[in-house]
């Protein structure tokens, strides 16, 4: 450190008062250089600092013009002198008038002298420390200048994720952005059948016509251009969506706000609730909601439509276990797998009381499904918070953060919406859903129009009867005692091997129900066939599941409309002598043969079954079909079995390592139905078949077309019985 040896000299008028211990630090001291070894020097001369302060302690504030400036040159101090004030310095750097006197004393230095020193050393320590500190704010903001430069270039190279086009503001208008959505997607679509035309025998069973694309970009660069677009909100496949640490305390104060809402609109009815169109479920009054819920969660967004319900349901299942099912996405996902394509859970902001989820806060998001490839999933990122309302009384509500996502394309938004939860006796639980929703549906298949605009295609209604006959399922399953039917006792099932075909009937079910529709996590492409069907196919590679077989597997679904109500439609399909009408898979035209029917339901139509082909046939096979039936919604699914696998799992083997390839028929109402008036049928039928055996095998040709073929043969052949029937 630089030593001082130079007494100041030139100060204002307050310089005197300095050196006390509440006084200034020397800020009014007049200099010109800070460099203290040689002292403060004005010109070539230094001045007297002993006459300056004279006239400042006579309270002169100006030099008398007739007398000449006096200067005298001091000497330096001494080495011993300064080490001694270097010394006293570091223990007081701020010494009071009686020690200024001691050192005066001991150094043999003027009082004034003494004073001067110690000002202008602390003066030269202030200005070393504000020159380090510059030259860190000056590093900051020399940091900070290129983080925003490298981010003004990632925003500007920022590509949209699904048509691959630039993102950033003025970039293009709506309409080129629009063509470019709907090109990328037909060219994504040729580009796949292009990749097996080679291949082609000549004589291919459906024409296809195809018009050369323009170039289209590889999936890989596709798929890398989305990872890019989902980090930028924090949202990619397989990983946490990350929310800042500034925002959780507004994502729990939105679900309070939320669960306050639910616990109202499930326990008010008139007139915030209305009977709906259909005459069963409750519809929501918008005008009373909105006198109601004035500090809500805002307006409609534009171009967004309300679908909100409310349906009420007795449950043979636990209410814990119910809250369970909905707090673990997992659970959730398989229990509500009609409607609910693909979940994920991110974080738990909070994780609720140690031994349940009281409290708890989740942050997740779910694609949600309309059982056809033709209808587009809905996307929703939510926020679930699960409360404790009283004794055995339990609610789970969602609602929409998609306000902290600005990139996100909204299609969905979930207003407050879930479930009241009633513990009741002999394990029953009474749930009350409300279904409250704002969804984009511009864009909907004219098909299925009138279901979506009726709000039926994923009411409340559809949400209880879902939960209310997924837990007949579970109950059937875990019973000690399942009933069952033999007919002609052709064989003698225990109750163990009856679980097992629950528990493959389950797997079966699921499986299915996750190739109807199409996903937005895997890549679907259309096949126009002849007659003007349209059939949607994906392919997935199966390596080490033992639930599916070894190779390509080609998923191909199409939907149609039938003149009669559901309930005709399913009776038709499940009854085993109506199977020579449209089973393609069948040979022989002999049918099947029933060995045993396991029920799985209150309703005798709820049940599974074991088939097989008679004894006269050359050859064998066996089939597992089940059949489930509620007032929303019926399905009949079937798969071919492995006869030496299945006799295994009858003889008390692991029903786990029976591969599945499901087929079957989603049947929904077309939601024209009125009060006496029957509406007629919206039918989704999906086959899933073994395309290639080689799972690096490319999809051939053949493969692609005889899949098509089969599925639109049994969609034409079930269209042509019931034209016949209702003319």
């Amino acid at each position: 450190m630089s030593q001082p040896n130079m007494v100041p000299v030139e100060m204002n008028n307050n310089v005197g008062d300095g050196d006390n211990n509440n006084n200034n630090n020397g800020n009014n001291i007049t200099t010109t250089n800070n460099d203290m070894n040689g002292g403060i020097v004005l010109g070539d001369e230094e001045i007297d600092s002993a006459n300056t302060s004279e006239n400042q302690e006579d309270g002169s504030d100006h030099q008398d013009p007739a007398r000449p400036s006096k200067r005298k040159r001091y000497h330096r101090h001494t080495k011993h002198q300064i080490q001694e004030l270097e010394n006293f310095f570091k223990e007081c750097p701020h010494p009071d008038d009686t020690q200024r006197k001691e050192l005066s004393r001991q150094l043999g230095l003027d009082h004034h002298q003494i004073k001067f020193w110690f000002q202008n050393k602390r003066t030269q320590i202030k200005n070393h420390q504000e020159r380090h500190e510059n030259s860190q704010l000056r590093a900051e903001n020399d940091r900070l200048r290129a983080e925003n430069h490298q981010c003004r270039a990632s925003i500007a190279k920022a590509i949209c994720h699904r048509c691959g086009g630039k993102t950033a503001i003025g970039e293009m208008s709506f309409e080129e952005h629009h063509l470019l959505l709907e090109n990328t997607k037909l060219a994504e679509e040729i580009r796949q059948l292009s990749l097996v035309m080679p291949k082609c025998t000549g004589k291919p069973v459906m024409n296809y016509t195809l018009t050369p694309p323009a170039p289209a970009r590889p999936l890989e660069e596709i798929a890398s251009n989305r990872r890019e677009v989902y980090k930028s909100i924090g949202n990619l496949p397989g990983s946490a969506l990350r929310v800042k640490d500034v925002d959780k305390p507004l994502i729990i104060e939105l679900a309070e706000l939320a669960m306050k809402e639910l616990m109202a609109m499930a326990r008010l009815d008139e007139p915030l609730w209305d009977i709906g169109a259909n005459g069963t479920s409750l519809a929501l009054n918008l005008n009373e909601y909105t006198r109601i819920f004035r500090n809500g969660l805002g307006p409609i967004l534009n171009g967004l439509r309300t679908e909100a319900s409310k349906a009420t349901s007795i449950a043979f299942m636990n209410h814990l276990d119910i809250v369970q099912s909905l707090m673990d996405v997992n659970l959730w996902s398989n229990m509500f797998a009609r409607m609910v394509a693909r979940a994920m859970s991110h974080d738990a902001i909070l994780t609720g009381v140690q031994g349940n989820f009281d409290g708890a806060f989740h942050l997740m998001t779910a694609e949600y499904q309309v059982l056809s490839p033709v209808v587009s999933t809905r996307e929703c990122y939510f926020v679930r918070h699960c409360k404790q309302q009283g004794d055995g009384i339990w609610a789970v509500v969602d609602v929409s953060i998609d306000h902290l996502f600005p990139n996100l394309e909204l299609k969905c938004r979930r207003r407050p919406s879930g479930c009241l939860i009633q513990q009741i006796e002999n394990g029953f639980c009474k749930v009350t859903w409300v279904e409250h929703v704002e969804v984009d549906d511009r864009e909907v298949h004219p098909l299925y129009k009138s279901l979506i605009s009726s709000g039926q295609a994923l009411s409340a209604e559809r949400w209880v009867e879902t939960l209310e006959r997924q837990c007949e399922r579970l109950a059937y399953i875990m019973s000690p005692n399942v009933p069952s039917i033999e007919p002609d006792g052709l064989i003698i099932i225990t109750n163990n091997a009856k679980q097992s075909l629950l528990k493959i009937a389950e797997r079966m079910t699921r499986s299915f129900l996750s190739g109807v529709a199409t996903s937005n996590g895997d890549i679907w492409f259309g096949l126009s066939g002849n007659g003007g069907n349209t059939v949607r196919a994906m392919t997935r590679k199966s390596l080490n599941d033992p639930g599916r077989p070894v190779g390509v597997i080609l998923y191909a679904s199409t939907s149609f409309w039938l003149p009669v109500p559901p309930k005709t439609v399913f009776d038709f399909l499940r009854d085993a002598n109506n199977r020579t009408n449209w089973d393609v898979i069948t040979t022989g035209g002999e049918g099947l043969q029933l060995m045993s029917q396991i029920g799985n339901g209150r309703d005798s139509r709820n049940c599974v079954s074991l088939l097989r082909t008679p004894n006269t046939s050359q050859k064998k096979m066996m089939m597992i079909q089940e059949t489930s039936t509620d007032p929303t919604a019926s399905f009949v699914i079937y798969a071919p079995l492995d006869v030496t696998l299945t006799e295994n799992v009858l003889m008390g083997g692991d029903p786990g390592n029976v591969s599945l390839l499901p087929m079957g028929f989603a049947i929904l109402p077309d939601g024209t139905a009125q009060p006496g008036r029957e509406g007629g049928s919206l039918v989704s039928t999906a086959f899933q078949v073994l395309a290639e055996k080689d799972p690096s095998t490319m999809l051939s040709f053949s493969s692609l077309a005889t899949t098509e073929n089969l599925i639109l043969t049994t969609a034409n052949k079930i269209r042509a019985y019931f034209s016949q029937q209702t003319v």
